[in-house]
């Protein structure tokens, strides 16, 4: 299956409708811990790319994931997230791409400032 994408600036709008998402950032605790995706609507979780990638590996490893309700993955650019993406959809996971990651985010975030 194909997963599906959203952009930074239709996430907003999301968010601009009150619309609750969950976010699953995949970069590092750090990162994460440094910057990430918030708003009252957004609830976020943050699982490293690294345990992601051993569901592959580990068919009996679990997350905390809901399968009920879309989960938007997300990184720093993209293409992590997009791994984990694929990995998450062939689990049965509901999950959507955020494009260009937490970067497309910061800059859509600035464009509305300037």
């Amino acid at each position: 299956m194909t997963v599906k994408k959203i952009t930074a600036k239709e996430l907003h709008e999301r968010l601009q409708g009150q619309e609750n998402v969950m976010i699953l950032d995949v970069r590092a605790n750090e990162k994460y811990n440094e910057f990430h995706i918030e708003d009252s609507h957004v609830e976020s979780r943050n699982i490293p790319k690294t345990e992601i990638f051993e569901l592959e590996e580990n068919k009996d490893k679990q997350l905390t994931l809901p399968k009920d309700r879309e989960v938007i993955v997300t990184c720093t650019t993209g293409n992590s997230a997009a791994k984990c993406a694929n990995i998450l959809d062939r689990k049965n996971y509901q999950v959507t791409l955020l494009e260009g990651g937490v970067t497309a985010w910061r800059d859509f975030l600035k464009s509305l400032e300037d």
